[in-house]
């Protein structure tokens, strides 16, 4: 879909160098040049001589008619071969309703294609997959289960991106039952991969283990109910889920009628918060070993309550553009360790490090599902990456464009793939 030549032949601000103003500018200038930033290339080439020079004749006679026909009528009788006898293999669908795009809400598909077209270019360049931008101009749930039923020929697995919860719980739960494709979603299980592998490696400075925190997330949405499912799996007892209506608790009135339309946080309020606590997220706050923002409200988190926290605190607010709390304000409250999911401060906990790899084990597995056990398992490939020697307070985390990501999450996914298929196969 894209070069990797064509990838990088802009250099973009890095690190605040420009001002915003500027940052912007640069953007849209780039983007009004290339008008674009995706392209489709031929894996074979017929672009001298066609319909002169007989080699060349004879090369499109068996990529299209009458050639092709041969290949169509065998994949008919054995739909496994597309895999072998077309690009099904390496493709992936990125669909977006345009309801959630990054820190800007609800801006339409095509708001979200220049979004989607950026993230195709990751997946090229980082796990060389053909990632297509399907930005769709419905926001009906049915609708986009049925668009994306009837596209699955074409794709190895489906990428659902920045769509609005709760209702994106219940596209990726149908999708999951009735596609035979892996679906993954990238503001659910990227984001709950690269966070439990920064949590790894900050559990090992601060010499605390996973089963014996109390981990405190602010916010309830899809990242939110992606990390408390990651961490649960992981072995944390001790999660409370905040919304903006405080901590989320078993019984609590707004989430806990059927009618509700609440059901991932009836999920979470029966497997999490075990000392039912309630009331504000300063108030749940207190005594907790870690603070993980997606809320996407800034300054959700004070100085104050930072200092609450037990010593040698964690604390990711993840939200972007504008976390919950700058990281110079968590570490003067007394934070020991600070990510967020910018590149312009220490500690990227950035999604980008995850999904490339992950979705590159699936196609090349032919996997037809993904659950957190098999992202546990990313995670922790992800966390080795950073040497003991190496990790400290501002170093926790691979960079996005560490070359030893790909293969080493690819291959422990791989494995842990084939094993639990081995496993369901004996039982």
């Amino acid at each position: 879909m894209v070069s990797q030549k064509s990838a990088f032949c802009y250099s973009w601000p890095r690190n605040g160098v420009h001002h915003l103003n500027t940052q912007k500018e640069d953007a849209i200038n780039l983007h009004r040049s290339l008008r674009g930033k995706i392209e489709i290339h031929n894996r074979v080439s017929i672009d001298t001589g066609l319909g002169h020079d007989e080699e060349e004749k004879g090369t499109l006679g068996l990529i299209y008619t009458p050639g092709v026909a041969s290949v169509a009528q065998e994949i008919s009788k054995n739909k496994e071969l597309i895999y072998d006898y077309t690009s099904k293999w390496n493709n992936v669908a990125i669909v977006c309703d345009g309801t959630r795009v990054l820190g800007l809400g609800d801006i339409g598909p095509e708001g979200a294609l220049p979004v989607m077209e950026g993230k195709s270019v990751l997946f090229k360049v980082l796990g060389n997959i053909n990632a297509i931008p399907l930005c769709i101009s419905t926001q009906d749930k049915e609708e986009i289960v049925r668009f994306v039923k009837a596209i699955e020929p074409c794709f190895g697995a489906i990428n659902i991106e920045d769509i609005e919860s709760p209702k994106v719980f219940d596209i990726i739960k149908r999708l999951r039952d009735e596609l035979s494709i892996p679906v993954f979603h990238d503001d659910q299980h990227g984001t709950a991969v690269i966070t439990l592998a920064a949590l790894i490696n900050s559990l090992k400075i601060v010499n605390k283990k996973v089963d014996n925190i109390k981990v405190i997330i602010a916010g309830a949405g899809s990242a939110g109910y992606g990390i408390f499912k990651i961490l649960k799996e992981a072995g944390c007892k001790d999660i409370i889920v905040t919304d903006s209506k405080g901590a989320i608790y078993e019984g609590r009135k707004d989430i806990v009628t059927i009618n509700s339309g609440n059901l991932d946080k009836q999920e979470i309020a029966r497997n999490s918060n075990p000392n039912k606590l309630q009331g504000s997220l300063e108030e749940a706050i207190r005594k907790a070993d870690v603070f993980i923002g997606v809320s996407g409200k800034a300054g959700l988190l004070t100085e104050a309550m930072v200092q609450s926290m037990n010593p040698d605190s964690i604390v990711f607010p993840l939200s972007n553009p504008d976390p919950e709390i700058l990281p110079s304000d968590a570490l003067k409250g007394g934070a020991r360790i600070v990510g967020t999911g910018r590149s312009d401060y220490p500690n990227q906990v950035n999604n980008a490090v995850v999904f490339p790899s992950v979705l590159r084990a699936l196609l090349d597995t032919r996997a037809k599902w993904l659950d957190e056990k098999i992202l546990v398992t990313a995670s922790y490939a992800i966390a080795s990456l950073v040497e003991k020697t190496h990790l400290k307070e501002d170093y926790i985390i691979p960079k996005v464009n560490d070359s030893r990501i790909l293969p080493i999450v690819t291959a422990t996914l791989k494995k842990a793939i084939k094993s639990t298929l081995k496993e369901d196969n004996n039982s």
